[in-house]
This record gives C-alpha cells, structure tokens and sequence, in this order.
C-alpha cells in the first residue's frame, strides 16, 4: 500500500484528512499533485469520468448520504464494466455547499464502502466550494482486449445482465408523491457495477457491451449505430421487475447493468456472478446504407 504525503495546514486539507480518516486503508498515495497508477504488463489503460449532481441525478430526500457516495461511485465503475475492465483506482471530486458540510463524511463512507467492495482504492481527487453538490469520479482500469460498442456482428446474440426497471419505477413513484418498495428503492439506491461479468463477456468473446444508465431502447441504439447493424430486442423475454413494466424496462435508465453481444455459439447459465444473464434478441444485418437501426419485438 502506497502511504499519504503529510498535508499542509489549511481548512481545506483539514477536510482531506478527515476523509482520508474516514477512509483509512480504502484510499491510497494521496497528497502529491497527480495519482501514479501501475498498469498490468500486456494490458490497456481504460479511463472514464462520471458526474452526480444534486437535483440533476438524484433529490436529496431520496437517498441516505451514503448512497450518494456508493451510487456514484458504482455508476462511474460500471463504465469499467461495460469495456470489460478491472478498475486500478478511483480519482473522487466534490462539489460541497455549505449545507452539505456535515454529511460529506458519510458520503466518503459509501464510496470507500463501494471501492472496497470491487478491491480497489481512491487514488486522488479535489474538494471545493460551490452553490450545488456534485460528486465527479474518475474510473482508472485496465484491460487485455476492452469491449467497445461498435464491434457487433450479424449473428451475435444479445444478452443483458439483471432484472430492469427497478430505478425506473422508483423515479416514478418519488416523482408522484408515493415511496417505492424497499426491492425497487434498493435498485435505485444500491447499483452494482457488473465489473466480474464485464470480463466474462471478454474474456468469451464479446464483440461490443455497454452499460444501461440510459435505458435499455437507447443503449441497444448506440451499439446498433456504432456498429452499423440492427439490434432486435424480445420484450417477452426481458428480465422485468415485480413493480416494474416492460416500459420501465425498456425506457428507463439508471440500471448499471450490462448488454453485451456475444457470438451464438457461445453458451451461458441463467445467473453469473449473483446477477440473472438472460439472451434477449440478437443482432441482423442493418438497413441502409449505414445500418444502425433497432426493431423492439413483441
């Protein structure tokens, strides 16, 4: 483990030597003006950058202060995820307004709770002032062969990991004055980044992935035009939710699951890594000249 520098006097480092109590062993290296990450010999550095924002991705009566701090952090890891990635470290920035002083700490708790559960640790970041609270982590990873989505093949089946509209259909009732089940809040509140699966779908194969924090319709969008096929999706046989509709599954977003293309011929069981995998279309020739299309089948 790489020790902290000794941090000069200051309230802002004062802060920062708060949280880094509050993260102990889950944070690493911190006081130097950059992070210095190894990179596995044979590998590629896979790097993505994930922003929440108060009152754009979440209300604050909607989530505990640490959920904000785990949800952040597993939504900015599942971009690791979906490029078949094992994370090296993770770059956290806060935005804090005065009234967001006293719960930074139990915010840091739930990113370090979240970085410990997929083994890796904060390497740097900022803290500053500011009228809205944002929370902005950098996601370092590396990967022998990363999934992009512009890769798929006529033939390739397509597969999603989970049951899906859960986040969806919490939005929904927060948003019409009603409290969603704990089942459906817990979706919403505690994402898990796919990051195992992620390099099982690599590892077998996979010609293009993507995660679902846009919804299942516009994420199998971008594969189809990124790699100019069509994608035919089977609405029954997609995972749905108890509490949630075929619509929440399809249109909304926030999921942090993973969609991938894999070649037909290869085979996998009903659950991987504690996550349902379920094949749910496939992908054909596009239309036109430039392919990129979806047909939602009923």
């Amino acid at each position: 483990m790489t020790a902290h520098l000794p941090l000069g006097p200051g309230a802002e480092f004062d802060s920062i030597r708060s949280l880094l109590a509050r993260w102990g062993p889950r944070a690493q290296g911190i006081g130097d003006d950059a992070a210095v990450v190894d990179v596995p010999q044979g590998t590629k550095l896979v790097v993505s950058t994930d922003g929440t924002v108060e009152g754009v991705h979440f209300r604050r009566e909607w989530l505990t202060p640490e959920e904000i701090g785990w949800r952040g952090t597993m939504a900015a890891l599942s971009d690791l995820a979906a490029m078949g990635a094992t994370p090296l470290g993770v770059l956290v920035s806060f935005t804090v307004p005065t009234r967001w002083r006293d719960p930074l700490g139990l915010i840091a708790e739930g990113i370090g709770e979240a970085v410990a559960r997929v083994g890796t640790t904060v390497v740097g970041g900022n803290l500053s002032g500011g009228d809205t609270f944002s929370l902005t982590l950098t996601v370092l990873g590396s990967a022998a062969r990363p999934v992009g989505r512009g890769g798929a093949r006529p033939g390739d089946r397509l597969w999603v990991s989970g049951n899906l509209g859960g986040p969806n259909a919490a939005l929904r009732a927060w948003e019409t004055g009603s409290s969603p089940s704990d089942t459906l809040r817990q979706r919403f509140a505690r994402p898990e980044a796919r990051l195992e699966l992620g390099r099982w779908c690599a590892d077998h194969g996979a010609t293009a992935m993507i995660d679902l924090s846009d919804g299942l319709r516009a994420e199998a969008g971008h594969i189809a035009a990124a790699s100019g096929v069509r994608c035919r999706l089977e609405t029954n046989r997609l995972p749905v939710w108890s509490g949630a509709s075929v619509e929440d599954a399809l249109e909304g977003g926030e999921e942090y699951e993973l969609l991938a293309a894999l070649p037909s011929e290869v085979r996998a069981p009903p659950s991987l890594f504690g996550a349902a995998w379920s094949p749910i279309g496939e992908v054909v020739v596009g239309s036109g000249s430039e392919g990129g299309d979806l047909v939602i089948l009923t």
